[in-house]
């Protein structure tokens, strides 16, 4: 290539990052489960990669963390905290982030992903048909609000780490019009990780989206989706990890999603951060460097021809 991807994003202040999801899944454990970090990360650098998000093989502790991404050159760019501040309160939330926000502030992460799983369904709620998806009543949204603003605000002062709030199928924020309430009922320190494959799974236009809500957009993920897989999956009322392990997800470039409105977003506004390639894929049927690498390409020609 003429140019790498960091040459390209450097005069629009962005960097390109992966997540380890490929690799080895947080969820269903038997996939990827005998992949070393270690194995994840040198395959990351040489497919160009400038950073990571976090997985459940990494390290907790940034004495042994820092060393290791400098190992092999890779900035940490965020990682997911489950939060449940639909059901509990921000003092205990607050509490409970501690740790883990303390520790990617350490090593050099500017943002943390909030993942909302409270209201879920039973005790595997990824494993419950995507009808089942939880909701936030009309009349619980200001509340929830509030607590949600409240938590980041203090997030930010006492751990100097902005929240990036993910909308996610199952769970509470989804749809349009979900994300439009999140945005309504928060302030400015709620910001909001846009995720491409999940807005369009779950119903919502891109581009209508990024314009409506793009001042608060902090994080990015460049994730794709199999059409005729995804059409399945809802036909079917299948479980989200039943899709995950169908194939519904991919990487940018192997599924049908035009990533154009993230690029013109990310180039033409003030947007200044990380775009994220992510898929949850089985990675016995997707070998993860090989899709990696075809992420990396595909980003690449986006940035090339504007």
């Amino acid at each position: 290539m003429a140019n790498n991807i960091a040459d390209l994003l450097a005069p629009h202040q962005l960097r390109l990052g992966i997540n380890p999801l490929s690799w080895t899944n947080d969820v269903i454990e038997e996939f990827g489960d005998d992949t070393p970090v270690e194995t994840f990360l040198r395959e990351a650098a040489e497919c160009g990669y400038q950073g990571v998000e976090m997985g459940r093989k990494f390290p907790r502790q940034a004495a042994a963390l820092k060393p290791l991404l400098a190992e092999y050159d890779l900035a940490l760019v965020s990682g997911w905290y489950s939060g449940f501040l639909a059901e509990r309160d921000v003092e205990t939330e607050l509490d409970e982030v501690a740790a883990h926000a303390d520790l990617l502030a350490t090593c050099g992460a500017k943002v943390m992903v909030y993942g909302e799983c409270g209201l879920m369904p039973g005790t595997a709620p990824l494993d419950a048909p995507l009808s089942k998806t939880p909701v936030v009543a009309a009349a619980d949204w200001r509340a929830y609000g509030e607590r949600l603003t409240r938590f980041s605000e203090t997030l930010k002062a006492r751990h100097g780490i902005a929240l990036a709030y993910h909308a996610h199928l199952m769970m509470v924020v989804e749809s349009g019009d979900e994300i439009d309430a999140l945005m309504a009922n928060t302030g400015d320190a709620v910001g909001l990780l846009f995720d491409a494959g999940h807005v369009v799974a779950g119903g919502g236009d891109l581009k209508t989206l990024l314009a409506r809500h793009g001042s608060r957009i902090n994080h990015l993920h460049f994730k794709d989706i199999r059409r005729d897989v995804m059409a399945e999956v809802r036909r079917g009322d299948l479980s989200f990890n039943q899709g995950v392990r169908n194939g519904m997800f991919t990487v940018p470039g192997d599924g049908y999603l035009d990533f154009t409105p993230l690029v013109d977003f990310a180039t033409q506004t003030d947007y200044q951060g990380w775009l994220v390639v992510e898929a949850e894929q089985d990675p016995r049927k997707a070998p993860p460097k090989e899709m990696a690498s075809i992420a990396y390409r595909h980003v690449h020609s986006l940035f090339a021809h504007r």
